[in-house]
This record gives C-alpha cells, sequence and structure tokens, in this order.
C-alpha cells in the first residue's frame, strides 16, 4: 500500500454503502437544473410494454444511447405506438435509479418525429439492395444433412448459445461432434471475426453445417447480424446455414440470407441434430418392414413353383412339344388361307389395271380405222390441216404399217 493509500485510510473518512453513494448520485442528478425539463430527440430502441403498464426502452443516436422509463399513466395517453428504429422527441427528467443503478430519462411524453431513425433506414436500404440481387432469394437456400457428422458453430466461446447447443445436441444425439469457431458476436470488432470464421470453416471443411449466431440482446447488441459483409459470409458459404440470432422475435438480415432461420441457438440444435432414439425407432420399422415385404416375395415364389410344379408341362414335357406343333399346324393352316386370299385379290386387281389400260392405250384407237399423222421433218403430231403445207412429206402411222405421202392440197375448216 503506498503513502498516499495510508494516508487517505487515515483521514477518517466515513464509510460509505453501496445505497448510500446511489442516494447520493440520486439526489445531486435530481438537483441539478439542466438535467430536468428536457427535449431529447433519437431513436427508439428495444420498447417492450410491461405487464405493470409501464414502458421501458431505449433512447440512441449514432454516438449514444441512455435508458428510458415512461410510467402507465403517461404511456395510456399516448396516440402512437413506438416500435424500433422510429425517431421520437421526449420530453422527461434525468434521474438515477438507485436499485439498477442506471441513470434513466423519466419520460412524459412522446412525440413521433419523421418515422424510421437513420440507422434503421439504413437497415431497410441495405435490405432492399441485398434482396434485389438475389441473396434472400428462398430458390436459393439448401436443404440441411439428415445426419450431420460435425457440426460448426460460429459464436461467442463465453456466450450462452455454444452452452445450449452442446446441451440440446448431447440430450438427442450423443455421439454428434460440435467445432467451435469462437468470435465476438458484438461491438465493431464482430463482423470482420464473424467473416473470418465463417470463411475458415469453408477452407477447412470439416462440418456438414455451420450454425452462426448468439443469444438474445438488444438491437443493438443483435445489429453486427446485420452488417453486409456478415450477409454475404452467409450467402457465399458452401456449407449450408442456420442462423440462430437472439429471440422468437429478434430478427436480422443473417436470419434472411441463411438456409435456414431458427429462432434460437437451442432451436438451432433441435433442428440440426436428429433424436437418436427417433432414428433408431425409424431403423427398427424400415427392417421390420423390408423383413414382411421379403417374406411375401418368398411365400408368392414358393407358390408359384408349388403350382408349377403340379402343371402337366413339368410333370411330362412332351405335352408341351404336342401343344406346340398343333398350333403350329393351325397357324400353317390360316396362312395359307391368308395368302390365297391375299393373292386372288391382288390378281383381279391386276387384270381391273390391265383393263382400264387396254381401254386407254392408243393401238386400241388405231384399230378402230383412226391413225396417227405426223410431219416427217420433225416428227410432230399433225392435229390441224393448218400445220402442214402442200408439197410437204407427212407419215401416218397406222394399226398395222405405216404410210409416206406427200401432201397435195391442205384444207383448213371453214
Amino acid at each position: 500500500m503506498s503513502l498516499e493509500q495510508i494516508a487517505l485510510f487515515d483521514e477518517g473518512a466515513r464509510d460509505l454503502s453501496v445505497g448510500e453513494l446511489a442516494r447520493r448520485l440520486r439526489l445531486f442528478v435530481e438537483a441539478e437544473p439542466e438535467l430536468q425539463d428536457l427535449r431529447v430527440v433519437g431513436e427508439v430502441s428495444n420498447w417492450k410494454d410491461h405487464s405493470s403498464g409501464h414502458a421501458y426502452f431505449t433512447l440512441k443516436d449514432a454516438t449514444a444511447q441512455i435508458r428510458c422509463v415512461m410510467f402507465r399513466d403517461r404511456r395510456s395517453r399516448l396516440a402512437f405506438r413506438p416500435a424500433d428504429g422510429m425517431l421520437v422527441r421526449a420530453w422527461g427528467d434525468v434521474g438515477f435509479y438507485e436499485r439498477g443503478g442506471d441513470l434513466q430519462l423519466y419520460v412524459r411524453a412522446l412525440e413521433e418525429v419523421g418515422g424510421l431513425g437513420e440507422l434503421y433506414r439504413q437497415l431497410e436500404a441495405l435490405k432492399r439492395r441485398l434482396e434485389a440481387e438475389g441473396l434472400f432469394d428462398p430458390a436459393r437456400k439448401r436443404p440441411l444433412p439428415r445426419l450431420p457428422r460435425r457440426i460448426g458453430v460460429v459464436t461467442s466461446p463465453t456466450g450462452a448459445a455454444i452452452r445450449d447447443i452442446i446441451r440440446v445436441s448431447r440430450q438427442r444425439f450423443p455421439g454428434v461432434a460440435i467445432l467451435l469457431f469462437p468470435t465476438p458476436v458484438q461491438g465493431e470488432e464482430a463482423p470482420p471475426a464473424i467473416v473470418h470464421a465463417i470463411e475458415l470453416a469453408n477452407r477447412l471443411a470439416l462440418t456438414d453445417v455451420l450454425v452462426v449466431g448468439r443469444g438474445g440482446g438488444s438491437a443493438e447488441e443483435l445489429w453486427a447480424f446485420n452488417d453486409e459483409r456478415v450477409v454475404r459470409a452467409i450467402a457465399a458459404s458452401r456449407i449450408p446455414v442456420v442462423s440462430a440470432v437472439g429471440h422468437e422475435v429478434d430478427f436480422t438480415l443473417a436470419d434472411a440470407a441463411a438456409d435456414l432461420r431458427a429462432a434460437t441457438p437451442s432451436a438451432a440444435a433441435e433442428r440440426v441434430v436428429p433424436v437418436r432414439a427417433e432414428l433408431e425407432g425409424q431403423l427398427d420399422q424400415l427392417a421390420r418392414r423390408l423383413a414382411r415385404g421379403l417374406r411375401r416375395q418368398l411365400e408368392e415364389r414358393r407358390r408359384r413353383l408349388d403350382f408349377l410344379g403340379r402343371s402337366r408341362v413339368l410333370r411330362s414335357p412332351r405335352f408341351l412339344l404336342v401343344d406346340r406343333a398343333q398350333r403350329l399346324d393351325e397357324l400353317g393352316e390360316r396362312l395359307e388361307r391368308a395368302l390365297g386370299g391375299l393373292l386372288g385379290r391382288r390378281r383381279e386387281r391386276l387384270a381391273a389395271v390391265g383393263a382400264r389400260l387396254e381401254a386407254l392405250s392408243p393401238l386400241a384407237v388405231l384399230a378402230r380405222g383412226y391413225a396417227i399423222v405426223r410431219r416427217e421433218r420433225d416428227g410432230a403430231v399433225l392435229r390441224a390441216a393448218g400445220d402442214v403445207a402442200a408439197g410437204e412429206t407427212v407419215e401416218a402411222v397406222l394399226a398395222r404399217g405405216r404410210i409416206h405421202a406427200r401432201v397435195e392440197r391442205a384444207e383448213a375448216p371453214r
């Protein structure tokens, strides 16, 4: 102990209890006029309506935050429902809550200033941009492995999340291995650390599924899982990712990008790890079904074999040959009849076609006394008297033979 410390303890100052110090702080804060009757503008975070009727929330901006309480009589007068991210103006006094050791703004009235605050506007803009890129498309989400051998967990090594996952996993399937990729889960250092852990898990490729998340907390504590870098790392992971951020009511952009969203780390373990007893029961059921099916098939084959054993063919194979020979004779007779009928019809059709051709033949026309007359110089068939001039030679083709003649006179019809 230094001389200064000895002197300090020797001054005879009275020891204060923690409660006395807290009361002094409360009196000091409440007596400071600059901390009373204030108007404070900020974003609402973690709004909670208590069963008592009081409302508890936080006001924040980009640099700081302060706890707030609005008692039931004031809360009942609000004409709107405050929500996280809403920009409001609060009227109230700063006080010191002795039991909790917190400075608080005791709010008398709230006024909505301009919709969502800047942080939430940025979050909504990022959500719309990533959604337009397809990072949240349900079609790109992959199914989880039915029975993973190893589960990777990206979370804080000291948080409740890893303890819950280990506890639930051991209850459901004691043999499954869990690999922890330790990382901070809140604060400025959290996003790059989470991204590094996800990328490391993918490079090592030792796990079948990744659980990324943390236990519940305020919106500020969960904000790392709204970081664009984290969202893109989850979407780019080759290993299926289960997000487990916060509680049932919490939702982050990491949840939208993951292949599956679980409400809590415990719920993530329940979705990822099957119950061993249930799997064993399913295997037993499948084994029984398989055995019943095999027995039915064996019985059916046995009945079929007995039936064949009693058949006449197996007792005396010559009956089979006799039957086949008789069937062959019947088919031969049918073939002969069919061919005979087919040939007869073909002859009749051939004779009819020949008769028609004979009637149309030029030779038949010549036989009736007609002739075909051609000019000898070019062989053209003459159809009119004007086709030939006097003195030209022509050839007349008759039914029997040909005549060569000279034209004395050609008379055209009048």
